[in-house]
């Protein structure tokens, strides 16, 4: 299964490790940065392959964009979604 011709395994980037995401591993969901075009039933479909688990559901978010000041030039910092299964 692919994504606009992009492999199942690029989908899911990295995992997300901040205090909120640690108390949730206690009742069994897990966080992870993922592609920002990626679908909900392509993430599922993407861990279950992955992990070799049965995804119940899946929360997305996407971040806001952030402003960043580099010098006298404005830019952004990137997004990216997260993915809370």
């Amino acid at each position: 299964m692919t994504l606009k011709s992009k492999p199942i395994i690029s989908l899911v980037k990295y995992p997300i490790l901040t205090e909120k995401t640690i108390q949730l591993l206690q009742s069994n969901q897990y966080s992870f940065a993922v592609d920002k075009n990626a679908t909900k039933i392509s993430i599922k479909a993407a861990i279950e392959e992955l992990f070799d688990v049965r995804v119940v559901a899946v929360n997305t978010s996407l971040q806001p964009l952030k402003r960043r000041r580099v010098g006298r030039y404005m830019g952004q910092k990137s997004r990216h979604k997260r993915a809370i299964v």
